[in-house]
């Protein structure tokens, strides 16, 4: 990934923050396969942490994995930057957006670390299915492990990049923030808070 140093985040904290945020990555294997997948972040396990995932028993990717080394990519917010927010002229436009790419060497899991790494999914984004088995039973979870391989990828480089137009002056920064703010883009919108929530183009006053 082409990256500047004034675009690169400036620690593995944030990129382990980006992927927990985040999480739903394209797992591209040697062959150039590639999947779509929600991915859960192990942050304390290995030197850089460790990714747990599945998919379909039926995607033939899950072939090619075990043992391989994979590129994964994970996609923040992005948009369409007008150079008339910008106080700078002439400017021309550009687009921001925030991404990390992770590489790392793939597991298949056991069924007992695929149930685990599940109800991490679970336990991020509906817990209440953990508190009871009413709508997944354990006849429901025993045939969804038939039908799906579970995999780990321990990471070995990590790299984040946050094109934010950091280099640009404060009342240019501003402006892109105002600007995105301002769009009736769903896409606008989320990049402007996740530079809200960086405290990148937002005024201190």
């Amino acid at each position: 990934m082409y990256n500047p140093k004034s675009f690169s985040m400036p620690d593995l904290a944030s990129a382990h923050r980006f992927i927990q945020t985040f999480g739903f990555a394209v797992v591209i294997d040697p062959t150039l396969g590639a999947s779509h997948l929600p991915l859960t972040l192990r942050s304390g396990e290995g030197e850089l942490g460790t990714l747990y995932g599945h998919m379909a028993r039926a995607n033939p990717q899950w072939r090619e994995l075990e043992g391989s080394e994979v590129l994964v990519v994970f996609s923040g917010p992005h948009s369409y930057i007008s150079p008339s927010w910008y106080q700078t002229r002439p400017m021309v436009p550009t687009w921001n957006y925030a991404a990390v790419h992770v590489k790392g060497r793939v597991r298949l899991t056991s069924n007992a670390e695929t149930v685990a790494a599940l109800d991490t999914l679970l336990a991020q984004h509906e817990s209440s299915l953990l508190q009871s088995n009413e709508i997944i039973t354990d006849e429901i979870r025993q045939r969804l492990l038939g039908a799906i391989v579970g995999f780990s990828i321990e990471i070995e480089q990590i790299e984040g990049k946050q094109k934010l137009g950091q280099q640009r002056s404060v009342a240019d920064q501003r402006g892109t923030y105002a600007g995105l703010a301002a769009s009736k883009g769903l896409e606008a919108q989320a990049l402007a808070a996740y530079m809200r929530s960086l405290g990148i183009g937002v005024s201190s006053d």
